[in-house]
């Protein structure tokens, strides 16, 4: 079998234009990852903490078990209304070499304290 002399170094050219395309699509669905399990993250610590008023706990309590489960960066505010409580949790979307570095996952849970 005999190769042509103007097919040498193709696949390098290929890859070479390929690979950052590549790149971006892997950055894009790793950003988009995080950005799930920070949200998740939030609503979670948002119903940890709404949770733990009802069953007693005073807001500072609530709203370190609400940072505890929403990791690292998370904002906890409790708002007593009557009998009612919404706790609501900010925490950012990912790390700071992301493109969503930025941006910040919200989340409100609302219970109803009981006497």
């Amino acid at each position: 079998m005999r190769r042509l002399r103007g097919d040498r170094g193709a696949v390098t050219a290929e890859i070479a234009l390929a690979l950052p395309a590549v790149v971006l699509v892997l950055l894009v669905v790793l950003s988009v990852g995080a950005a799930g399990i920070a949200q998740l993250r939030a609503t979670d610590g948002a119903r940890v903490a709404a949770r733990a008023v009802t069953a007693g706990y005073d807001d500072a309590e609530a709203a370190a078990q609400a940072r505890a489960v929403a990791g690292e960066g998370a904002s906890v505010a409790v708002v007593r209304d009557g009998e009612w409580v919404r706790v609501t949790v900010r925490r950012p979307l990912g790390a700071s070499w992301t493109p969503a570095a930025g941006l910040r996952a919200r989340a409100t849970a609302v219970a109803r304290v009981e006497p």
